[in-house]
């Protein structure tokens, strides 16, 4: 089972899928080839130095300035550009239309991760942020698009690096062929927090996924004590409820994550911050100075304000 987290590996050479594996041996196959021609050329370059003044010496040189230097590295090149895009992007684009059984929108924010799961009949679909949740041994279409500027939704262990441009759908394909949790990260510079937009994929069995689903698709539930309905108070009253949105509730702000569910996730702030009600304290009343630059103010609420905003908020399993 894989555990890569905060702390933990984020690399192509770990392939958790077939797509992800491709990419492994691009590289091997790349890293082979251009450590076989250095070796080459450096030893063309020795023999050519021992064998100084003559002929041999000459014809050798011209080999390696024309031969080395010009036509071995446009024919492998070349071989490798016809290795990488018309095969490799074949295997690792986006499935064709109707062919995976899920979907799942990746919405790029400053700074955050959106992840919507379309839902049907009378579901309206489960919402999250910064971590998306996906079945084991299942294929995955994910539809990459922002809300903003241009950032790159990138899960090394898992496939290659896709865009998401204003105004554009990108689309590519998810699977994982081990339960676990594995890391992502933004790829593409995108302001000041850009370091600090990550995410993580959870991999889960079918059915705990489903179960999982399940849950994200329901309203929040309603606060059972008297501190978590102050809390839900707080929320309405101070502000938070412009920005936020928490299904089931009259909160239906958009500038920030859906808060539906806060408190089954794990990280908050883009990974910054391990979701407990200490860190949920401090991000709620020190968001610039843990993550200067983002869209969400001081409130400057007081001790029991807080308290009982913090109980509420990790009261939304």
């Amino acid at each position: 089972m894989a555990t890569h987290l905060f702390g933990g590996a984020q690399s192509t050479l770990t392939p958790h899928s077939h797509a992800a594996a491709d990419v492994a041996n691009l590289f091997w196959v790349m890293m082979g080839v251009a450590f076989g021609g250095l070796a080459l050329i450096v030893g063309m370059l020795v023999w050519s130095r021992v064998r100084r003044g003559s002929r041999v010496s000459e014809r050798a040189t011209w080999l390696v300035v024309v031969g080395m230097g010009v036509v071995f590295p446009l024919a492998i090149v070349s071989a490798l550009f016809v290795v990488s895009d018309a095969l490799l992007i074949n295997v690792t684009d986006a499935p064709a239309a109707g062919t995976t059984a899920l979907t799942v929108d990746a919405i790029g924010h400053d700074w955050y991760w959106e992840f919507r799961y379309p839902g049907t009949g009378s579901s309206s679909g489960a919402v999250t942020a910064d971590e998306m949740h996906m079945p084991v041994d299942t294929p995955v279409n994910l539809v990459a698009t922002t809300a903003d500027v241009i950032h790159s939704f990138w899960v090394p262990e898992l496939n290659r690096k896709i865009d998401t441009i204003p105004g554009q759908r990108n689309r590519i394909e998810l699977d994982a062929n081990a339960v676990g949790v594995y890391r992502g990260q933004c790829a593409e510079f995108c302001g000041i927090q850009h370091a600090h937009m990550s995410m993580v994929v959870v991999v889960q069995t079918k059915a705990a996924f489903a179960t999982w689903l399940r849950n994200e698709e329901a309203p929040a539930r309603a606060p059972a004590t008297a501190v978590e309905r102050e809390g839900e108070s707080t929320f309405s009253t101070a502000g938070c409820a412009s920005c936020h949105a928490i299904r089931g509730t009259s909160a239906s702000g958009y500038v920030g994550p859906d808060l539906t569910h806060l408190g089954s996730r794990s990280w908050l702030a883009g990974l910054v911050l391990r979701n407990t009600p200490p860190n949920l304290a401090r991000w709620i009343s020190e968001p610039q100075q843990i993550k200067p630059g983002n869209e969400m103010p001081d409130l400057t609420l007081s001790p029991a304000q807080l308290h009982g905003l913090v109980a509420y908020l990790e009261s939304l399993k």
